[in-house]
């Protein structure tokens, strides 16, 4: 991949088009459209820090492994095994997050255009198959995964322009500013509205995942120890100003608050869509939006592969001579990439009996993925002096930034472990409100301490950083 491959990796997966639009109705329920917009406007600062503190420490390591391999060097094996653990379990919750939505919005499509009813069964089949057709395309090799994530850029920036100018011209009726950046709502069942704001903050923290992509793709990269840090920063700062656009561009052209949040479809947006522009529109720009999700999910597909593959190669995985595997005529990790489609399809299992079972699984998403970034961060500020900065580094501003990124992290995975809503009836929480997020990122903790005290810490092995002998080439770039 070239620099810009590179980035259209990580913004391919960030996609505004498919975390802005699958939990659209999660955050009309969860704040309403105050917490949306100012929740996307502080969500997005905080993650540039945090991806700029990650891309400082990925110019020094540009490696496959990336954020295991990065907290291995920096802090010693028992911190890189829980890291690639952890980053492990986002990647896949990423995956089974980003299919399950991509098939809630086909699933809303057919209903439009054959009065198909999405069931959770059919939902589930349908999201099956979505995972059977990216298996296919990764399988393919890196290079097709580049070409449709450069494809991908272009058409996320085309698709919210389209969408957002449908929805600007066409309806003769628009919310005013003070419902687009004062309206509180609040349907969770909590009655503390500080709670209720906090939870909608999911909705951006969990578009905001994926951007660790530019680092596992490394060693498939030019120039790697710029190209991949600036992969990060920009494809983060894109999304920010993108999905901005595209959140305020929905929330104007609602027509019917109430109709929205309880549309037949099962999608919110498909409701303002139907509303604003008619049904026909309404399919068309359904479609724009299934496609943009459908290269989101490639992409991921892509990077928790290479993850699995880089693990495995590091004998951290149980059976990992079989996960390392790489096909001999396109170079790519067949295994890896069938058990990364295999593990989010029993992650998604629960939604055939939990109401709440979507925003749990983007949940583990941001729970598993969120501190694997700050674990190399953090190592990174302890080391000092002793870190080696690589040709992209933050010059004086990398400690303030690196703390503000530590400390966000640590808040935002204590928040999405806790109950999203409550149940009718005054429990505190139900089977079908549960979030079984926080069950998941324990059982991946203790998972990886029980494999690292009986396997992990005789069989994992670090390995060695091949040189770029490109880095030479560049001179300090200090941001």
């Amino acid at each position: 991949m070239g620099p810009f491959g590179n980035f259209a990796l990580s913004f391919s997966i960030i996609s505004v088009l498919s975390g802005c639009m699958t939990l659209f109705g999660f955050g009309l329920v969860t704040g309403g459209p105050a917490v949306m917009m100012w929740g996307w406007a502080v969500v997005g600062l905080m993650v540039l820090a945090v991806g700029a503190a990650l891309a400082e420490v990925t110019s020094a390591y540009p490696v496959s492994g990336a954020l295991y391999f990065m907290a291995s060097k920096l802090g010693g094996p028992r911190w890189g095994y829980t890291t690639g653990w952890l980053n492990l379990l986002g990647l896949l919750g990423g995956m089974a997050g980003g299919c399950y939505g991509i098939a809630l919005f086909t699933g809303a499509w057919l209903n439009l255009q054959w009065g198909f009813t999405p069931t959770p069964e059919k939902t589930l089949g349908i999201f099956a198959v979505i995972l059977l057709l990216l298996a296919t395309l990764n399988l393919f090799g890196v290079r097709l995964v580049s070409i449709l994530n450069s494809i991908s850029v272009w058409w996320h920036v085309t698709g919210v322009a389209v969408i957002v100018g449908a929805l600007a011209l066409v309806p003769s009726h628009h919310q005013p500013p003070g419902f687009v950046f004062g309206e509180f709502s609040n349907h969770t069942g909590w009655s503390n509205p500080l709670y209720v704001g906090l939870l909608g903050l999911l909705l951006a923290q969990y578009t905001f995942s994926g951007y660790d992509a530019s680092a596992h793709l490394s060693e498939e990269t030019v120039h790697a120890q710029v190209s991949a840090a600036r992969g990060i920063v920009r494809s983060i700062f894109w999304s920010w100003i993108v999905g901005f656009v595209l959140l305020a561009g929905m929330l104007f052209a609602i027509q019917d608050y109430a109709g929205t949040v309880g549309s037949a479809t099962g999608v919110p947006p498909a409701q303002i869509f139907i509303d604003a522009l008619g049904p026909t529109a309404a399919k068309a720009l359904l479609l724009v939006v299934i496609v943009a999700q459908l290269f989101c999910a490639n992409a991921g597909l892509a990077a928790a592969s290479r993850m699995v593959f880089a693990f495995s190669r590091d004998g951290a995985l149980p059976f990992s001579n079989t996960w390392r595997r790489l096909s001999p005529r396109t170079k790519t990790p067949v295994p890896a990439v069938w058990l990364s489609v295999a593990v989010p399809f029993v992650l998604a299992l629960p939604s055939l009996y939990s109401t709440t079972a979507y925003t749990a699984i983007t949940s583990i998403n941001v729970i598993g993925i969120t501190p694997a970034y700050a674990i190399p961060v953090y190592l990174r500020l302890r080391a000092g002096k002793r870190f080696v900065r690589g040709p992209w580094h933050l010059g004086k501003w990398s400690t303030p930034i690196g703390w503000t990124a530590v400390g966000w992290v640590g808040f935002v995975t204590v928040l999405f472990c806790l109950p999203q809503t409550r149940p009718e009836g005054g429990e505190l929480v139900s089977v079908d409100t549960f979030n079984y997020a926080s069950i998941a990122l324990v059982s991946v903790l203790a998972l990886a301490w029980i494999s690292w005290r009986f396997k992990g810490r005789r069989s994992y092995e670090v390995p060695v950083q091949n040189s770029d002998s490109s880095a030479s080439t560049y001179e300090d770039e200090v941001v």
